[in-house]
């Protein structure tokens, strides 16, 4: 349980609200002496461990945090004993846990040993060993639609894939309340929180990484006002292929100094993928029967759309007056919620785009080889024309070479999901679930 105060200053207990990420984290738990959850700040990742856990060290704690850098300098050893499984959370406070892990895991020899958290990933080199065969890795990102119960879960993705297709169901997600979403984001902590407190923990998040988080992950101090800049030009550009370059040429309109360096650029984009902000969408590369030229760049996602909307100060009712900006973050939405699902059933997302201007979306692949194409769409006029995008892209897929789409979808926030005649599914992201 977690304890708040309420208005009146009496305690009241919030229930810990149950994560897909539980069930991979037992699995990986049976499978490897070490697990490690890694994601952004505040999506839940010390909750979800602390439950499965028996024993716990937290480096962060105020009280003890220099003590337990003092016993990890002298002997790392004191701080893995206790009950398994121990957590040991935010673990890159003290790098060298990572291999006092990895040997205990093998002096060892048992499963379920510990759990660390992380919300920055350390600096290359500084761990002497990757963990491969002893410590396993779980990204956590921030709550899916169907976490927070906000959609039914009437259309299951696992099920998609396994073939499936009786599918008459309908979302009661409106308009509005995937608005509302959007500016809320994921945070586990927001959930159920009136709007203006939930924008105001995304500005706050927001402000912590241009202010704090940036530096503090390298020691290298960072420009608030430039790394704002970046962010602001990511939220601009979010969900499209926006290179250095549209990134470089953006940020010098509203940037007095002048345009920022590519390098300087680039070192800013590391840093937030290094503390989990930014999560890009790698392009697919599937083998085609044309001649068409893949592109490889991926598309520009924040790890939850609400980063964008804090960033570009959104609320519910500004983000309704801009539907084609709607759009782009609805579909940053979307990229979210497949990566969760996906993650939940062995797969990952991706993007195709190719010379001849053929997209799509998303592009959910399982590791035993299945894929299926999705285009999004926030409304219902554009899937006549998604449809035969999808088709088009079904049809230039070498299949001589390749597996035959598992399905086609158009993942939309309309109302109804069905199957059209054509076989592509129509399914609103308030219906899905992994």
């Amino acid at each position: 349980m977690q304890l708040l105060i309420n208005t009146e200053g009496s305690r009241v207990e919030r229930k810990y609200i149950k994560r897909i990420a539980d069930k991979l984290l037992r699995e990986r738990l049976d499978a490897s002496g070490a697990v490690l959850i890694e994601g952004p700040k505040w999506c839940g990742k010390t909750r979800t461990a602390m439950e499965a856990s028996k024993s716990r060290l937290f480096m962060q704690d105020p009280d003890k945090r220099l003590s337990y850098l003092k016993a990890a300098d002298t002997k790392p050893s004191l701080l893995l004993k206790g009950e398994t499984p121990r957590l040991l959370d935010e673990w890159q406070t003290a790098p060298v846990l990572w291999d006092a892990v990895r040997h205990e895991v093998d002096m060892r020899g048992e499963t379920g040993q510990f759990i660390l958290t992380g919300s920055a990933v350390p600096k290359d080199n500084i761990v002497q060993h990757t963990g491969a065969g002893r410590i396993s890795r779980l990204m956590m990102r921030p709550m899916s639609l169907y976490e927070s119960m906000e959609s039914n879960g009437s259309v299951s993705l696992k099920d998609l894939f396994n073939g499936y297709t009786d599918m008459e169901s309908v979302s009661e997600l409106t308009i509005e309340q995937i608005a509302s979403a959007i500016v809320r984001g994921g945070w586990p902590a927001s959930v159920g929180d009136s709007e203006k407190t939930a924008l105001r923990h995304a500005i706050d998040y927001v402000e912590a990484i241009i202010n704090q988080d940036v530096s503090r992950i390298d020691g290298v101090e960072k420009n608030p006002a430039r790394v704002r800049a970046v962010m602001r030009s990511l939220a601009r550009n979010i969900s499209t292929t926006a290179t250095i370059k549209t990134i470089r040429n953006d940020t010098a309109m509203g940037n007095d100094d002048g345009s920022l360096s590519d390098k300087t650029i680039s070192l800013y984009l590391n840093t937030l993928d290094r503390i989990f902000v930014t999560e890009n969408l790698p392009a697919w590369n599937p083998a085609l029967r044309s001649k068409a030229a893949v592109r490889s760049s991926p598309k520009r996602q924040f790890t939850d759309p609400s980063i964008a909307a804090a960033v570009m100060r959104l609320t519910t009712e500004r983000l309704l007056d801009d539907f084609t900006y709607f759009g782009f973050l609805f579909e940053s939405l979307c990229d979210r919620d497949l990566r969760v699902y996906a993650e939940a059933i062995d797969g990952q997302v991706f993007h195709y785009r190719d010379s001849s201007g053929l997209e799509a979306d998303a592009v959910v692949c399982l590791n035993d080889g299945r894929w299926a194409a999705i285009e999004v769409k926030l409304g219902s006029r554009e899937i006549e024309e998604a449809a035969a995008h999808l088709l088009l892209l079904k049809e230039k897929v070498n299949t001589d070479r390749m597996r035959e789409p598992s399905f086609l979808m158009i993942l939309t926030g309309s109302e109804f999901a069905y199957r059209r005649n054509d076989g592509v599914f129509v399914v609103p992201i308030g219906c899905l679930k992994d």
